[in-house]
């Protein structure tokens, strides 16, 4: 199958140049190009991509703006966010939005490809280290205005878990694999991925990244834990 991919870049050099280095994956083509997250909904509507790489900034409509109108919708195509930052407040405002992941736009041309399939085929693109490290990213930038405000409503929506459910959700909130999660709290991987589904289900999610940060916004895990991965 081929993966009909946009690109959504201000600077048509970096548009340019992803075109390069993507039109030699015989299995992905470029049906549209756009400047602006303004030209995004009409391209949507016409090409019908299946992913979008989208860049965080630009001058009138930004790619956060964006990637929220679009994940609002009902079969929406996946986004990828486009960044030159590692985990800042943008990429996770853009994450909570239902973005599937974010790339640098110094990744090497093959990490994109592969970025790009694997949100295709509905997998995630972080990996729990990743995951840990956005979680690590969230935990020392202090709340801002309206913190409270995030998690009574981040509680209310887990207050919709049961509770194995709430369990998986704190583990995914550390950053843990499928196998991880198997192993802490005792259940086979088809079971884990089975809570996993539940869990996206109920809280309307796309990807475990928001069920992550819902965790962590709700306080749902103790962050003195020690690290798995240390």
């Amino acid at each position: 199958m081929t993966i009909r991919l946009l690109v959504v870049d201000d600077d048509p050099l970096v548009r340019a140049g992803l075109a390069l280095m993507l039109g030699g994956a015989e299995d992905l083509r470029i049906v549209g190009e756009a400047a602006d997250g303004a030209e995004v909904p009409a391209l949507v509507e016409r090409l019908a991509p299946d992913v979008i790489l989208m860049d965080i900034r630009m001058p009138d409509v930004d790619g956060l703006t964006a990637t929220e109108e679009l994940r609002g919708r009902p079969g929406a195509p996946e986004v990828v966010v486009l960044t030159t930052f590692h985990a800042d407040e943008q990429v996770l405002r853009a994450l909570r939005a239902g973005a599937a992941g974010f790339v640098l736009k110094d990744t090497p041309p093959a990490e994109i490809v592969a970025a790009v399939r694997r949100v295709a085929a509905g997998e995630p693109v972080l990996s729990p280290a990743v995951t840990r490290q956005l979680m690590s990213h969230v935990a020392g930038v202090p709340a801002a205005t309206g913190g409270d405000t995030r998690r009574a409503a981040a509680l209310t929506r887990t207050s919709l878990l049961a509770d194995r459910e709430r369990e998986v959700a704190v583990e995914i909130g550390r950053g843990r694999s499928n196998a991880e999660i198997a192993a802490a709290l005792y259940m086979s991987v088809p079971t884990v991925k089975t809570h996993v589904s539940r869990i996206l289900a109920k809280l309307g999610f796309n990807n475990r990244v928001q069920i992550a940060l819902l965790a962590h916004d709700a306080g749902l895990f103790d962050d003195d834990e020690p690290d798995p991965a240390t």
